[in-house]
């Protein structure tokens, strides 16, 4: 049986794709409710379980997690002695950051330039429409032919683990043999590619508390001990003047030896200004594939409009560390805590809270389910050969799932290839990717069933 019938029933299936994407962008589904209230998550999951019993999934449930999120699953039998694949997505989103900077609303599906835009596009709602169309697609054209397991987690952009200690709690709901993370993405636009590595995180919130309270800074200033300045100086020491991650006792020398990623092109995905030089030393693929990193993603210091001349008594700041395969996530924050503590300046008192930890990922490339992807993206995108590369983000599930289903192959696709500006604003999809695939994973699933009659 040819592909070109999925094809042309995905391509059929595209307009309602687009209606129902833009009902779950629709949702400010961030799973933080010091953001935006609890209840956008759950009308969110709503919708999700809503999709899959349309769909005659079975045992559909709303799964409250240990972080008090809500996971969604659902069942699709297949034929009697078929094999079993999990499809994995996710329902909650990044904050939309600056909504002001956004060119359309970021909760507000928009047309533009050949893409949809709106937060959660690609990253993972997207995903979880590419699920729906290849199920839809193998349906109309003779139907699904493997028993399917879909989980739409509701914390992943969180890192806080409530799916992950939901499945050690119930290991046998998402056993599977093979599983589908949705959640990655192509190379670039139109180069079809599994993701074979990801980097583990870990994130630390510090506080440094130096005085009483606040000071005027021209009667105690340079003498008494500024805490944002010392924030400062201890955040500095992450970091070489080559701009190299330096967390004493870590290792920063490791190389990447498949797909590269060159230096133009990457200046041009990452939308560095003219002028401006990269961060650390090596290949760009071995810097953010193989290398851990250290960001400082937000500081609590006070904001230059209304500022006050003040010597501040307080800072606090929030630490992501990747973390590479072959390093213990686990042991990466306890050498950056070591660190911190160690490079504190003036006898400042240090506190230290983890808010999320993943370990990194590696996936076995010479399992049979790698040969049916070959298969069916070879299909879907006719002249190209499929690709393998790393990717810097971390989906601390993949480690979960390879550690309770050590027999399960696991394959990562999706739809946040560089154009699509994940976790930025302006947040898109292309919806040729989706079209494309849906197709191949809807292959895939056909290919794969036939792999193991």
């Amino acid at each position: 049986m040819t592909a070109r019938p999925i094809s042309e029933t995905v391509a059929s299936l595209m307009p309602r794709a687009k209606a129902e994407l833009a009902e779950l962008v629709a949702f400010r589904s961030v799973a933080d409710p010091a953001q935006f209230p609890p209840s956008e998550c759950e009308a969110a999951a709503d919708w999700v379980a809503d999709a899959l019993r349309a769909e005659d999934f079975q045992d559909v449930a709303l799964l409250d997690t240990p972080d008090g999120t809500r996971s969604v699953y659902g069942f699709l039998p297949g034929p009697a002695g078929a094999p079993t694949v999990l499809l994995y997505a996710h329902y909650d989103v990044q904050p939309p950051l600056d909504e002001s900077a956004w060119i359309s609303p970021p909760f507000e599906l928009t047309e533009r330039d050949g893409r949809w835009f709106g937060r959660g596009a690609a990253d993972c709602k997207g995903g979880f429409i590419m699920h729906l169309l290849a199920l839809r697609a193998l349906k109309a054209n003779g139907g699904v032919p493997v028993s399917v397991k879909v989980i739409a987690e509701g914390s992943e952009e969180q890192g806080t683990g409530g799916l992950e200690r939901y499945a050690e709690a119930h290991p046998e709901l998402l056993a599977a043999d093979t599983i589908v993370i949705g959640d990655a993405g192509n190379f670039r636009v139109g180069l079809p590619t599994v993701t074979t590595t990801l980097r583990g995180m870990t994130m630390l919130r510090v506080q440094l508390d130096t005085l009483e309270g606040n000071l005027h800074s021209g009667l105690f200033g340079g003498a008494a001990p500024d805490a944002l300045a010392a924030m400062i100086q201890l955040l500095a020491s992450l970091r070489a003047e080559d701009g190299t991650t330096t967390v004493d006792g870590l290792a920063t020398d490791e190389t990447w030896d498949g797909l590269q990623y060159p230096e133009d092109e990457f200046r041009t995905d990452a939308k560095v200004l003219d002028g401006v030089g990269l961060i650390g030393t090596g290949t760009v693929a071995d810097r953010i594939w193989a290398r851990p990193a250290v960001t400082v993603i937000g500081i609590d210091c006070p904001p230059v409009v209304g500022a006050t001349p003040s010597v501040q008594a307080t800072a606090r700041a929030q630490i992501s560390l990747r973390v590479p395969p072959g390093q213990d996530a686990a042991e990466a924050t306890k050498l950056l805590t070591a660190h911190l503590r160690e490079h504190t300046p003036w006898g400042a008192r240090l506190t230290v809270e983890q808010v999320g930890q993943g370990q990194p990922f590696r996936a076995d490339v010479s399992s049979p389910a790698y040969t049916s992807m070959a298969e069916a993206m070879r299909a879907a995108y006719p002249g190209q050969e499929m690709q393998s590369s790393g990717m810097g983000g971390s989906i601390p599930l993949c480690n979960t799932l390879a550690a309770l289903y050590p027999e399960a192959e696991i394959l990562l696709i999706g739809l946040s290839e560089p154009e699509a500006q994940i976790h930025a604003v302006n947040e898109s999809v292309s919806p040729e990717e989706l079209e494309r695939l849906s197709v191949a994973e809807a292959l895939f699933l056909r290919n794969y069933a036939e792999s193991k009659a």
